[in-house]
Protein backbone atom coordinates (compact mmCIF):
# COMPACT_ATOMS: atom_id res chain seq x y z
CA UNK A 1 0.00 0.00 0.00
CA UNK A 2 1.48 3.40 -1.31
CA UNK A 3 0.82 6.21 1.25
CA UNK A 4 0.52 9.95 0.58
CA UNK A 5 2.16 12.56 3.18
CA UNK A 6 -0.39 15.50 3.98
CA UNK A 7 0.81 18.64 5.40
CA UNK A 8 -0.34 19.76 8.97
CA UNK A 9 -2.34 23.07 7.15
CA UNK A 10 -4.97 21.85 4.75
CA UNK A 11 -6.36 25.97 4.57
CA UNK A 12 -7.93 27.30 1.51
CA UNK A 13 -4.91 28.73 0.16
CA UNK A 14 -3.53 24.94 0.48
CA UNK A 15 -6.56 23.50 -1.49
CA UNK A 16 -4.65 23.91 -4.94
CA UNK A 17 -1.68 22.59 -4.07
CA UNK A 18 -3.46 19.15 -2.10
CA UNK A 19 -5.56 18.77 -5.66
CA UNK A 20 -2.25 18.49 -7.78
CA UNK A 21 -0.43 16.31 -5.11
CA UNK A 22 -3.81 13.26 -5.16
CA UNK A 23 -3.81 13.85 -8.86
CA UNK A 24 -0.92 12.58 -9.22
CA UNK A 25 -2.34 9.42 -7.36
CA UNK A 26 -5.99 9.28 -9.03
CA UNK A 27 -5.10 6.56 -11.44
CA UNK A 28 -2.79 4.73 -9.19
CA UNK A 29 -4.04 1.09 -9.12
CA UNK A 30 -2.56 0.02 -6.22
CA UNK A 31 -4.48 0.75 -2.21
CA UNK A 32 -3.52 3.89 -1.01
CA UNK A 33 -2.95 5.18 2.25
CA UNK A 34 -3.04 9.35 3.41
CA UNK A 35 -1.51 10.22 6.28
CA UNK A 36 -3.24 13.35 8.05
CA UNK A 37 -1.99 12.37 11.17
CA UNK A 38 -0.22 15.80 11.51
CA UNK A 39 -2.96 17.70 10.16
CA UNK A 40 -3.99 21.01 12.19
CA UNK A 41 -5.74 23.33 9.91
CA UNK A 42 -8.17 22.50 7.67
CA UNK A 43 -10.64 24.48 5.59
CA UNK A 44 -14.05 23.44 3.95
CA UNK A 45 -12.25 23.90 0.07
CA UNK A 46 -9.57 21.08 1.15
CA UNK A 47 -12.16 19.13 3.07
CA UNK A 48 -14.09 19.25 -1.04
CA UNK A 49 -11.14 18.24 -2.57
CA UNK A 50 -10.51 14.95 -0.06
CA UNK A 51 -13.85 14.20 -1.13
CA UNK A 52 -13.77 14.21 -4.60
CA UNK A 53 -10.57 12.49 -4.39
CA UNK A 54 -11.93 9.95 -2.40
CA UNK A 55 -15.08 9.72 -5.03
CA UNK A 56 -13.50 9.04 -8.22
CA UNK A 57 -11.15 6.52 -6.64
CA UNK A 58 -13.75 4.80 -4.78
CA UNK A 59 -15.80 5.06 -8.59
CA UNK A 60 -13.02 3.24 -10.13
CA UNK A 61 -12.63 0.91 -7.67
CA UNK A 62 -9.67 2.18 -6.04
CA UNK A 63 -9.37 1.28 -1.98
CA UNK A 64 -8.58 4.93 -0.75
CA UNK A 65 -8.20 5.43 3.37
CA UNK A 66 -6.20 6.78 5.83
CA UNK A 67 -2.86 5.73 7.38
CA UNK A 68 -3.52 8.59 10.14
CA UNK A 69 -6.31 11.37 10.83
CA UNK A 70 -5.73 13.75 13.19
CA UNK A 71 -8.58 14.94 15.38
CA UNK A 72 -8.60 18.74 13.17
CA UNK A 73 -9.31 16.63 10.31
CA UNK A 74 -12.01 13.85 11.78
CA UNK A 75 -13.75 17.15 13.35
CA UNK A 76 -13.78 19.11 10.60
CA UNK A 77 -15.43 15.89 8.71
CA UNK A 78 -17.62 15.23 11.39
CA UNK A 79 -18.98 18.93 11.24
CA UNK A 80 -19.40 18.94 7.30
CA UNK A 81 -21.09 15.84 7.54
CA UNK A 82 -18.39 13.63 5.41
CA UNK A 83 -17.07 11.04 7.56
CA UNK A 84 -18.54 8.39 6.00
CA UNK A 85 -17.45 9.51 2.17
CA UNK A 86 -13.91 10.08 3.76
CA UNK A 87 -13.92 6.59 5.52
CA UNK A 88 -13.68 8.18 8.53
CA UNK A 89 -16.97 6.95 10.39
CA UNK A 90 -15.41 4.28 12.43
CA UNK A 91 -13.11 6.59 13.94
CA UNK A 92 -15.78 9.02 14.79
CA UNK A 93 -17.11 6.41 17.60
CA UNK A 94 -13.70 6.25 19.54
CA UNK A 95 -12.56 10.17 18.87
CA UNK A 96 -16.17 10.75 20.49
CA UNK A 97 -15.41 8.54 23.16
CA UNK A 98 -12.16 9.55 23.78
CA UNK A 99 -13.05 13.00 24.54
CA UNK A 100 -15.56 11.97 27.12
CA UNK A 101 -12.64 10.58 28.93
Amino acid sequence: MSAVLLGDDLGIEAAAELKQQLAAHLAQPQPLALDAGAVQRVHTACVQVLCTFFRERRQAGRDTGFAAASTSLRDAARLLGVTEPLGLAHTDHQSAGAHAA
